[in-house]
């Protein structure tokens, strides 16, 4: 659960190509998706499924992304999944469940898969239903999917459009006393300054990881997620004021409870 919580990379790999699984492993990022739904054409399912349970049931340290409770391939994901406690080594560390609408489904695979479930929000009923969402026993982060989402709504995908459901997360999340929310995935493979930009606008929402789809977007997920050196001495600034305790004020303004506690996060997001 805290590796789950703390994350902010989450890279997404093919279940049908356990070649990459190790590699992706090696970029760094905080936590590694093994993909059985969208990455994974229909006549490889079964494939892909057994090579993420040899993965996992190996020493392997992956999340894995079912196929939704409405697939075919559902009950058998969470079935192979489930088996892989029976291994001594399995590093399973969370189900990444895609169209997530219903909390008792979700708190129902936590509890069979016995591993954390991080709910991504895909339609105009997920939006609907994010707070419950967060508040089901077993979810342990909200992820939006705004490409689906936006097919769902029939708008576009512009961050105009998907303002609301991502404020709505942000809110169900801290609600919930959850940790922010996954941001969706940025498409521009070739251009850093896309996703450099798409990071810094999520983080100024209160969206804290970033679902990924390629290595070379590990690092700047993580250097975007690392406080500046202006807001660490801030920071620093804030808590030596604070431990004198009573009343005082830093760079002009009040310090009071919230302020240490916005220091206390940046300085432990510079340790990350």
């Amino acid at each position: 659960m805290t590796q789950v919580q703390s994350a902010r990379s989450f890279l997404f790999v093919p279940g049908d190509r356990p070649d990459r699984f190790d590699k992706a492993v090696a970029t760094g990022a905080d936590v590694v998706i093994i993909d059985l739904e969208d990455a994974v054409a229909p006549e490889t399912k079964a494939e892909a499924r057994h090579a993420a349970t040899m993965f996992i049931s190996e020493g392997g340290r992956a999340a894995v992304r079912l196929n939704g409770a409405d697939s075919t391939e559902h009950a058998a994901d969470v079935l192979a999944l489930a088996g892989t406690h029976n291994a001594p080594r399995h590093q399973l560390v969370a189900v990444v469940l895609p169209k997530a609408e219903d909390p008792d489904v979700a708190s129902t695979i936590a509890e069979q898969i016995g591993v954390p479930v991080i709910a991504l929000v895909e339609s105009a009923l997920g939006v609907a239903r994010a707070h419950e969402l967060a508040r089901a026993p077993g979810v342990a982060r909200l992820a939006l999917g705004h490409l689906d989402l936006a097919a769902d709504l029939g708008s576009g995908n512009g961050r105009e459009a998907m303002l609301l459901a991502r404020s709505t997360l942000v809110l169900a999340s801290r609600a919930a006393g959850l940790p922010g929310p996954i941001d969706g995935v940025t498409t521009a493979l070739d251009d850093t300054d896309v996703l450099v930009d798409d990071l810094a606008y999520a983080r100024d929402l209160g969206l804290t990881g970033k679902l990924l789809i390629h290595p070379r977007q590990v690092e700047p997920t993580h250097a975007a997620h690392r406080p500046s050196e202006d807001e660490v001495a801030w920071a620093q600034r804030v808590l030596e004021a604070a431990a004198g305790g009573g009343a005082v004020r830093v760079d002009g303004d009040m310090v009071d409870a919230p302020v240490v506690a916005r220091a206390e996060d940046i300085l432990r997001r510079r340790e990350g």
